[in-house]
Order: structure tokens, then sequence, then C-alpha cells
């Protein structure tokens, strides 16, 4: 794998990405692990170091281009993911409030709002099948989503953070 495959694969995935580092798993699923590049648990663990460092999805392309093509992957990545975003931006900037001031417009903005989270929760189940193998896990996630909705909330990085701690004691019972 060159550098410039992997610049590709990110730029395409950049293009079309909407949303969190949550959402990049779906679309990185289907660039990387349908084509062999890297199995499903690799992407799973670049997802959780990307959740646990600042710049989720900056984190997690250059963590996995790097897995891949090393240093000039990892550049390569990270450009790649990017660089969409900043043509965008640059582009559509001026446009947006425009846009907003229109009905279907606004309608077609606030869809893509929706089918964000649908992709979301389309992640939640592929990665819940790959990741709760056994009770431990089961207590980790359980857990992890009532610190994430329940009345205290905490901050994304303590949950990862406390889950990893968790399950290295879980594992020694």
């Amino acid at each position: 794998i060159t550098a410039l495959n992997v610049f590709w694969s990110f730029l395409k995935v950049g293009s079309i990405l909407y949303g969190s580092g949550y959402v990049l798993f779906a679309y990185l699923d289907a660039e990387l692990v349908m084509s062999g590049w890297l199995t499903r648990p690799e992407l799973i663990d670049a997802i959780a170091v990307g959740q646990f460092t600042p710049g989720p999805v900056l984190s997690t392309a250059t963590f996995i281009g790097y897995q891949l093509a090393g240093w000039e992957g990892a550049i390569a990545a990270s450009v790649g993911i990017f660089l969409p975003s900043f043509l965008f931006v640059w582009i559509l900037n001026p446009l947006i409030p425009k846009m907003r001031k229109s009905k279907t417009l606004g309608f077609f903005l606030d869809s893509v709002n929706v089918a964000a989270v649908a992709v979301m929760v389309a992640v939640l189940f592929v990665m819940g099948q790959d990741t709760l193998t056994d009770w431990r896990a089961l207590v980790i996630a359980l857990l992890g989503v009532f610190f994430t909705f329940g009345p205290k909330k905490l901050n994304a990085m303590w949950i990862v953070a406390g889950g990893a701690l968790l399950g290295y004691l879980l594992k020694l019972v």
C-alpha cells in the first residue's frame, strides 16, 4: 500500500464524511476493511485511539495512515481526510446563510443531520457485534452508556479511559 493509495482513500472518505469519529467508522470500514487493508478489530482499535486523544478524526486518520504506509501514509491520510473539508468550507461558507433561508435547502441540511445520526446508530450495531464478546465487555458498555447519558454526564475521554482501566481490572478476575 503506497502513501498515494492512502491519500486517495482518505480523500474519498473526507469528501463524504459528515459528523464525528463515530461516523468515520462506517466509511473507513467500507473503504479499508472491505478492501482488506485492515481487519475490523484493527479499525476498532484505531477508532478507540482516536476517541482517547484530542481531534479524533485527525488522530484516527493519522494512526491508520501510519499503520498502512509509515510516516508518509500518516501525512497522506491526514491531508486526504481534511482537504475536502477545507475546500467545502471555502466554497460553501458564503452560501450557507442563503441556503438556510430556503425551505427546501434548509430541509436538505436538516436531512443530512438525520442521515448522520442513522449512520452512527448503524456503526453502534456493527461495533457492538465485534466488541461485545463476553460479560466483561457488556458491563463496560453498560457503564459507558450510563455515564454518557446518566444524571452526571462524563466527557468521552474519561469514559474511554475508565473503560480501559475497568477492562484491565476485570481481565484479572
